[in-house]
């Protein structure tokens, strides 16, 4: 039995006459004719009983009518409600959070390759430490966040590591080292360094304190700032220089220069997790496409400078 052939039934059963029912569908009275035949033939019952001069319905058909009213009307209200889901989904706006190196080196990739392949979605930044990030992903604030994973996250969270980011020092671009392949602890063991505050970027202080410590050195600790933008501007102002993790230098000020922090031979050394974490248990087609887009591309991502 074919929808299409109980639609037809029903408006022939509304009209009683198959010529002004043929010309409400669209249709030709003939096709029309047929396709009542056909589902007559699907049910072995007459559904009308015809004449030259009227057409009325047979209780079979009497019978058939009320029964697809029912099922056409809950098809109809099936299929506004997907309808509906899928105009508030194209609707949404999806919240991604990110801390200021993802937001200004990863997100600016990945949200061009995801407007290639999904321009209908419609994405809102908000830019903020992991520590503030990881309670809106609970509260239900955002939707997906871009972090460095915590020694503890609650259980309540799904984390999935992505890749390291390279350390690099920032400096002032008239600083004697600027113009270097590369630098090593030693070269700036003597100068005055810049570090994040441990309570808000534990990850990004102790890069810098534990890549001393295991290098038998004492940093020289000269400022002690929260943001990162305040860091390469206070970097800028030539007031010291920063180990910061490599996309660092897409926010950077004019003045800054980022050399590749390196040990004796070259080899890179001191390296930032990297992570997505979202909600655990909750599905969303969004965050799902999304996730899709990040790790088809994710070898891209892991090698920009």
């Amino acid at each position: 039995m074919e929808l299409d052939g109980l639609r037809c039934f029903l408006v022939v059963a509304d009209e009683l006459h198959f010529g002004r029912a043929a010309l409400k569908l669209a249709l030709q009275p003939a096709v029309l004719g047929r396709r009542v035949r056909a589902l007559e033939a699907d049910l072995g019952v007459r559904l009308f009983a015809r004449t030259t001069r009227s057409v009325a319905l047979t209780s079979e058909g009497a019978e058939l009518e009320r029964e697809a009213r029912d099922i056409l009307s809950c098809l109809d209200t099936l299929r506004e409600s997907f309808r509906a889901r899928g105009r508030a989904q194209a609707a949404r706006r999806f919240r991604i959070g990110a801390i200021d190196s993802a937001a200004g080196g990863l997100l600016p990739e990945l949200l061009g390759d995801l407007r290639r392949v999904h321009p209908e979605f419609a994405v809102r930044v908000h830019e903020d430490k992991t520590i503030r990030l990881l309670p809106k992903l609970l509260s239900g604030a955002i939707d997906l966040a871009f972090i460095r994973p915590p020694e503890r996250a609650d259980r309540r969270v799904e984390i999935r590591p992505l890749f390291f980011e390279a350390a690099v020092v920032a400096m002032p671009a008239n600083h004697p080292l600027a113009g270097r392949e590369f630098v090593t602890l030693a070269d700036i063991a003597g100068e005055p360094l810049i570090v994040p505050e441990r309570s808000s970027r534990p990850h990004s202080h102790d890069l810098t304190m534990k890549l001393f410590a295991g290098a038998g050195l004492v940093p020289r600790v000269a400022e002690i700032a929260d943001e990162k933008q305040t860091i390469v501007t206070l970097v800028a102002a030539g007031l010291g220089l920063a180990v910061v993790p490599r996309w660092t230098r897409r926010l950077g000020p004019p003045g800054v220069s980022f050399v590749p922090l390196c040990d004796a031979d070259g080899r890179g050394i001191g390296r930032l997790p990297l992570a997505a974490a979202w909600l655990g248990g909750v599905r969303d087609g969004m965050r799902e496409e999304i996730l899709a887009v990040l790790f088809r591309n994710a070898n891209k991502y892991r090698d920009m400078p």
